[in-house]
């Protein structure tokens, strides 16, 4: 079956860089910066998805979470 685009949220990483989990797959994957991290999602869909099979778009969902003291 093939599937039109994957979406990953992504979070910054405690330690540094971003964490990136696919929505509905189990791809998770890091990297270290921003290009690194792009870098590193293809390459983990290229080695999940069949050639058949692969997404038209990868799309990456940044969440912030970031709490204030009143």
């Amino acid at each position: 079956m093939e599937s039109s685009e994957v979406i990953f949220e992504v979070t910054e990483a405690i330690e540094g860089g971003y964490d990136a989990r696919a929505l509905g797959h189990s791809i998770f994957t890091r990297g270290d910066d921003w290009a690194d991290l792009k870098a590193m999602v293809r390459e983990a869909v290229l080695c999940h998805f069949d050639a058949d099979a692969l997404p038209k778009v990868i799309r990456l969902h940044l969440v912030k979470d970031e709490a204030i003291a009143v």
